[in-house]
């Protein structure tokens, strides 16, 4: 009987880690370890700073030793590499792709890349990555978007690549009422709420906070009881809250902090409009959760989450330059019904893996073309 399929796949974070790539990789592991044809999956991340929750799938050899020092990765992917064969090595990141082409060429494998969103979208300055770059046999994209910016640089023809959106766990979202807890923790009882949730980071200015800021002094005018929360942390939050003072609109903007994933739901059904007005996200993952929960949304012309949003099938998508389409899209979605949008489970989690296991049998098989976005 022949011996089931090995994976050695380089990620930056999964279990352990925080935000959408961590949860990502952690449904690609997964997805992965429920292909029958998949006998071993080797994992070694290079962040987990969290304690691993829950048991691992039985195929999954999560080996957090990786973690910490370059050398520590590089000392844990050799041992990795010793626990061998493989059949293919499955870098999870563009970060990773120098490390895993020179991996995949010792282990004579093939090799995939996944690619995220802005990370992907213009050239890197070091010329390995760059090179390494061009170098994947296989390219799954979140987005045709970031796809379409990955090859303006890298060029790839199309049998070699598949648009895999991300995926929402529904069983783990409902609609449900608003958290008495969270109302009085963030003092917005009996007020309207727009949200938006993400990584307050100084590189990662595209999400859509300024945006939203810049564009509430019109939003409270129409609706004087608004209320903006910020959730999430980073680097960034500090600018911002100085951002919120110099405009006047403390009394209408609330900062959470850190949402820990077992809070996300609740905080979703605190907001009446979750609202991502960005220019440079790869996907929009939050978006999906947000509706899971029945909250309206509101995203954007001009990046992935207009893919999340299925070009506008789930809900508004505006351009976020235009600040009087963006006022009258959260406005207008005020008074929307709290519902599950019909057509969200085309990114429920089973026809993510769905779409994956066909995807890496037919490239593992030698299989073209691959598949297609919509399949």
């Amino acid at each position: 009987m022949p011996r089931g399929r090995r994976i050695l796949m380089l990620l930056t974070d999964a279990y352990g880690g925080h935000g959408g790539i961590a949860l990502v990789n952690r449904d690609l592991i997964e997805a992965i370890s429920l292909d029958p044809a998949v006998e071993r999956v080797v994992a070694l991340p290079r962040v987990a700073r969290l304690p691993l929750e829950g048991p691992l799938p039985d195929k999954v050899d999560f080996d957090i030793s990786a973690v910490g020092s370059i050398g520590a990765y590089l000392r844990a992917v050799m041992r990795a590499m010793r626990r061998g064969p493989y059949d293919m090595v499955f870098c999870a990141h563009l970060n990773l792709v120098p490390l895993a082409r020179v991996v995949a060429t010792l282990l004579r494998v093939p090799m995939s890349l996944t690619i995220h969103g802005i990370d992907a979208w213009e050239p890197r300055q070091r010329a390995m990555t760059r090179w390494s770059a061009r170098s994947a046999d296989l390219v799954m994209s979140v987005s045709q978007v970031t796809l379409d910016r990955f090859r303006s640089w890298a060029p790839y023809p199309d049998e070699k690549c598949v648009v895999l959106p991300n995926a929402i766990h529904l069983e783990k979202y409902a609609v449900g009422p608003k958290s008495r807890e969270l109302e009085e923790r963030y003092d917005v009882a009996g007020r309207r709420v727009v949200m938006t949730l993400g990584r307050l980071a100084g590189s990662e200015r595209y999400k859509g906070f300024d945006r939203m800021l810049d564009a509430l002094p019109r939003m409270i005018e129409r609706v004087p009881d608004l209320v903006y929360i910020i959730a999430g942390d980073g680097g960034d939050r500090g600018r911002l809250e100085q951002k919120v003072h110099d405009l006047g609109l403390t009394e209408h903007v609330r900062f959470t902090g850190m949402v820990p994933e077992a809070e996300k739901p609740d905080h979703y059904r605190l907001a009446d409009v979750y609202a991502m007005p960005s220019r440079g996200e790869g996907f929009g993952l939050v978006l999906l959760e947000a509706m899971a929960c029945g909250i309206p949304a509101v995203a954007s012309t001009r990046d992935g989450t207009r893919e999340a949003m299925r070009d506008g099938l789930l809900g508004p998508i505006v351009d976020p330059l235009d600040t009087e389409a963006l006022v009258d899209a959260v406005v207008a979605s005020l008074d929307r019904p709290r519902a599950v949008p019909q057509g969200l489970d085309y990114f429920a989690y089973p026809a993510f893996v769905q779409r994956l296991t066909t995807t890496l049998d037919r490239f593992l098989s030698g299989e073209r073309p691959l598949i297609s976005p919509s399949a």
